[in-house]
């Protein structure tokens, strides 16, 4: 019970020197956006730029995962009613770096407090965060549910997810404005093929 306490309390320590230092953090920037059909459906295309402060990277190096969630919508704007909603679609992805074998895990989960998905390791933090902020093609719609020709909106964004850290963590990350590594949204428009 000591340990456990000990190991909560090192870590709220780490946050908070995050949150001091993470007013020097951007945000995460989402430099490339857009879809594209394949044979299988519509996946989409997109590259992020963001920086760790050193807060959250030694947070990480103490084995506390982070997980980053993407966000993606599509509508079809209608004149004589609301929005059709055709896409609404989320994927979070879990960095984490293994003490013993000393190794960084970047893996593709389903949802709050489940595992699975893909999975690969790295030696570094740096070729960690490379895979994440340039993913492999997404499938966010089969071919069916968009129709070829129409012209959707799409709206994208991506931040680190604090429904994943542990509860304590989860309040001081909840309070602290400066702990939230996000995205702005990107909107664009995309015609079905």
């Amino acid at each position: 019970m000591t340990a456990r306490f000990f190991r909560l309390l090192v870590c709220q320590l780490l946050l908070v020197f995050a949150c001091a230092s993470a007013q020097a953090a951007e945000g995460i920037e989402i430099t490339r956006a857009g879809i594209e059909a394949s044979d299988d459906g519509y996946r989409l295309a997109a590259n992020y730029a963001f920086e760790l402060p050193p807060g959250l990277e030694q947070a990480v190096m103490h084995g506390i995962p982070l997980h980053f969630t993407t966000e993606i919508e599509l509508t079809r704007p209608r004149w004589w009613w609301t929005d059709d909603k055709a896409v609404s679609k989320r994927r979070t992805v879990r960095l984490h770096y293994d003490l013993l074998t000393r190794q960084y895990t970047v893996q593709v989960i389903s949802g709050p407090q489940q595992s699975g998905g893909l999975q690969q390791s790295y030696q570094t933090l740096d070729e960690a965060l490379l895979s994440i902020r340039r993913p492999s093609r997404w499938l966010i719609a089969s071919k069916g549910e968009l129709k070829p020709g129409e012209v959707y909106n799409v709206t994208l964004r991506m931040f680190m997810d604090r429904d994943y850290l542990q509860k304590p963590l989860q309040v001081d990350a909840f309070n602290n404005a400066d702990l939230r590594l996000a995205s702005h949204k990107k909107t664009f428009t995309y015609r079905a093929e």
